[in-house]
């Protein structure tokens, strides 16, 4: 199995940061467990961050796949 598939934390965080990106709120968190709520949130609010400051989704999701953690 890969890595990336066992990794829930980082799986969460990348997802959290993809939902920022999208402008999702981040009341979707609610649906991930009390462990990798955390990593979602900080992905999100880093998405967030970045799509303020004009990066566009396709860039991001560069930069996330590239993020090690």
């Amino acid at each position: 199995m890969k890595k990336q598939k066992r990794d829930l934390h980082h799986r969460a965080y990348i997802r959290g940061y993809r939902a920022g990106m999208a402008g999702k709120t981040k009341g979707l968190s609610m649906q991930y467990h009390e462990n990798t709520r955390p990593h979602w949130l900080a992905g999100w609010r880093e998405g967030r961050e970045d799509m303020w400051n004009g990066l566009t989704p396709v860039e991001g999701t560069h930069k996330t796949f590239s993020m090690v953690h």
